[in-house]
């Protein structure tokens, strides 16, 4: 379909086809999407759990380095997306195949549907803890506002993004001043619990953003070029992340938190116990905070469904929603934990194979180069290696970073799986070739 039949037909998201040049965004509108997404409060509650384990020197090490190793993957499928204009669903056909890239896409397409339950879920939980208030009814009630957002587009996620992330500095700042006010201590002189390792906690790190941030493509593809993609995602990996995560980090250094060894440098509470104008504000925090990794992730879980199904995606996204709105009240937040274990073992693989397939490999004669056909194993062996590999890491080797092995091992998998097939193919050639 062209670009002149895509806007005949009314796709404003362009759900089936790249973006066509001259409806991609600028940069600041592209970056705003994304640097607000990651600067939500459960990196807070992670940064505070990471701290709280390590220590503050120690943790704020794991920080930077699970933000990097983001900012790279993240970064890399950005690139490819603001040079193509495709988002995942499209870029996958290129390397696992036509076919076959529904597995994969379907896959993610569903795993941030689950993690916009579970963030809908929080929402409700936080709000129960801290008001009283009753925690199905908030759960259903925000659900619903977060569905009626996301079937705004693109549009609205920039413009929340742009609310979200100030908001989250100021009240962030307040929360870390309110917390050296009482400090016993220099925030640098925290000692750690030991119930993380430095490895769990880089991939607590990755795990928090690397379903939707594999399925950058979906925000991304609006960018005019590849640089500017790559600058869309730096602002969120590390710049935005960092930031979230750090202040939740500080929260717990400086004795802020009421119980970091559960909820992190969660500094909701914080800003409710000083009472007065904080507490309105703190609640408003929560719906448009939550509210913003809530509608991209479901926007994101609209896409991929919209592209493998043929459907429109503000449909799929009353469908999805639904479905996200009814885990939340359901209680799916309890199982948070297990959730970015799975996150961590099996997402990081796909995105590997894709950037090596369509970004590093080429420069060797390696790779799809574009003709990946209905179905491909080699990026299918390097999914499953990289992320058995991870879950042995996470079952034997604690120590380890079950994201960074999964990434290491998925790589080193596909691009034998390709050399192989290369040097196969040479040989079938040059048998050819010799006359009978």
């Amino acid at each position: 379909m062209t670009a002149t039949e895509a806007r005949a037909t009314g796709i404003e998201e362009f759900e089936d086809v790249p973006v066509p040049p001259e409806h991609r965004r600028g940069l600041l509108s592209v970056s705003a999407v994304w640097f607000g997404f990651p600067m939500v409060l459960t990196c807070a509650i992670f940064g505070g759990l990471i701290v709280h384990s390590l220590g503050f020197g120690l943790g704020m090490l794991a920080i930077a380095t699970g933000s990097l190793i983001l900012m790279g993957y993240v970064g890399a499928l950005s690139y490819l997306a603001g040079r193509t204009g495709k988002n995942f669903a499209l870029t996958a056909a290129e390397t696992f195949g036509r076919r076959a890239a529904r597995i994969p896409s379907g896959f993610l397409a569903t795993i941030v549907i689950g993690w916009f339950a579970f963030q809908t879920g929080m929402a409700g939980s936080i709000l129960h803890d801290s008001m009283g208030w009753n925690e199905r009814l908030t759960t259903l009630l925000t659900g619903i506002a977060f569905v009626a957002v996301t079937l705004l587009g693109i549009r609205a996620l920039s413009v929340i993004g742009m609310i979200a992330a100030p908001f989250y500095v100021v009240l962030g700042l307040v929360a870390v001043g309110l917390a050296a006010a009482d400090a016993p201590a220099s925030p640098t002189s925290y000692q750690g619990s030991g119930a993380l390792s430095f490895g769990a906690a880089v991939t607590l790190v990755i795990a928090s953003f690397v379903d939707s941030g594999t399925m950058t493509a979906d925000f991304t593809r609006w960018s005019r070029t590849g640089r500017a993609g790559f600058l869309a995602a730096f602002s969120a990996f590390p710049v935005g992340q960092m930031i979230a995560l750090v202040i939740g980090g500080f929260v717990v250094a400086l004795g802020g938190a009421k119980d970091p060894g559960a909820d992190g440098g969660d500094f909701l509470g914080l800003l409710i116990d000083h009472g007065g104008l904080l507490v309105p504000l703190a609640v408003l925090f929560v719906f448009v905070n939550l509210g913003s990794v809530c509608t991209h992730c479901l926007y994101n879980g609209a896409v991929g469904w919209s592209q493998l199904t043929s459907g429109r995606m503000r449909r799929l996204t009353v469908v999805l929603g639904t479905v996200g709105v009814i885990l939340a009240v359901a209680g799916i937040w309890s199982w948070f934990e297990q959730w970015l274990n799975l996150l961590g073992v099996i997402v990081p693989p796909i995105g590997a194979v894709v950037i090596l397939d369509q970004l590093v490999l080429p420069r060797f004669g390696l790779g799809s180069n574009g003709r990946a056909g209905a179905v491909r194993w080699q990026p299918f062996a390097g999914w499953l290696g990289g992320s058995a590999a991870a879950l042995l890491t996470h079952a034997f080797a604690p120590q380890l970073s079950d994201a960074v092995v999964g990434l290491v091992a998925a790589s080193i998998i596909f691009t034998a799986a390709c050399a192989l097939t290369s040097r196969e193919r040479a040989i079938i050639a040059s048998d050819k070739e010799i006359p009978v």
